[in-house]
This record gives structure tokens, sequence and C-alpha cells, in this order.
């Protein structure tokens, strides 16, 4: 996903330059599920450490034997009681239920149909899901379909990212960094990568700005 035109473009902006230098190679990777699978584990993931919802995950995978990934037409056929079993909430077992229906109706694409949906389309098509909103997509789009132009202005992370490498006091307002951000497309999720580094880098104490 990170090229060398990427990095070129993208050191044209001062603040990502010098976030560039200090981060150093881009790694970003996008991870090959397919849509479905990829909604499933972010409703998952919902206001739940990382670690605890792994842990849920397990146990959910483990209701189906002889699968990598439970299949949307089995989920739906599983009793509520199981899938809260598992340790999914009501909410989040509605969500997931809400997501196996859309992808056996179409609704949520295949990896191969998505391919052909522009970000903006499929944004607003999965939106209509239960549980899901735009951050949701938006994760989808860059870790798992692999889309370069992507910018979450939504996230916390990446604004304060953007706060950490100018040195601000306080973040930017969403429209105020996707103005700036503008300036970084065709290559705007790889921005984001590296926004997200350097918060994570300044909670370690490692990332200074100058």
């Amino acid at each position: 996903m990170c090229g060398p035109e990427a990095l070129r473009q993208l050191r044209r902006d001062p603040v990502l330059q010098a976030v560039i230098r200090r981060i150093g190679p881009c790694t970003l990777r996008p991870v090959r599920r397919e849509p479905y699978e990829a909604l499933v584990r972010a409703i998952a993931h919902q206001q739940v450490h990382g670690r605890a919802a792994e842990a849920i995950l397990g146990r959910f995978v483990a209701l189906y034997p002889g699968h990598e990934f439970p299949p949307a037409t089995l989920v739906l056929d599983t009793p509520v009681e199981a899938l809260r079993g598992c340790g999914l909430s009501g909410s989040k077992v509605a969500a997931i239920r809400d997501i196996a229906e859309k992808a056996v109706g179409g609704l949520v694409p295949t990896r191969r149909v998505a391919a052909r949906i522009p970000d903006e389309a499929l944004i607003e098509r999965l939106c209509a899901i239960r549980g899901v909103g735009r951050w949701t997509v938006e994760m989808l789009l860059i870790f798992t379909l692999g889309r370069r132009d992507v910018l979450p202005v939504d996230d916390f992370g990446v604004r304060e990212g953007f706060r950490v490498a100018t040195g601000a006091a306080a973040q930017l307002k969403p429209k105020e960094l996707a103005a700036i951000g503008e300036a970084w497309a065709p290559f705007r999720s790889i921005a984001a990568w590296y926004l997200w580094r350097a918060a994570d880098a300044a909670k370690a104490s490692t990332y200074k700005p100058q």
C-alpha cells in the first residue's frame, strides 16, 4: 500500500515529513478477509478490550466446528442464547445477526464485488446495517480492502497524532483535519497510519515534535 509515490506525496507536507522521518517505514498491510467477517469482528471489538474481544470471537468461532469463520447462514440458524453464551451483549448479537442477514441478502458484498464499489458508496451502503457506522466501514476500507485514500477524521487517534505532530494544545475538529488532509490525496490511508503511529509513540514518550 505504501510505495515510493505515496511517500513522495506525503513528504510534501512538512508535518507528515517529520512524522515519516521519526516513525520510519510504513508497515500497513491489509488482512485479506471477506467484508462480512471483518464487520462481525469489528462489532465484537466495539467497546471491549482487544484481548477480551478475541476471547469472545474464539468462543464464537468454536460454535461452528470445521469452519475457519462461521458462515452467515449458520449464524442465522444459531439460537440467540448460544451467541450470548460467547460473551456477546444483546445489542452485539442483534448487530451480528443483521450483518449475517445482510450478507445472505447481498447488501454486504463479497470482497470481489466490494472491489468495484467506490469508498463513499460502500460507506453509505454498509451504514444501513445495525451497529455499523462510518468509522467501522472506514476501518474495513483501510485494513481489509486496502483502500489507499481514506482519512477517518472522526478517529481520536488520527486527530491526536496530528495534534502531537504539530505540538498543538488541542485536537483539530474533524472538518478542519479533513480540509488539511485533502492535500494528502490519493494516499490519505497511509497518512492516517502515520498519524496513528505518532499518537502511539507519544503515549510511549518516544515521539517529540520539533
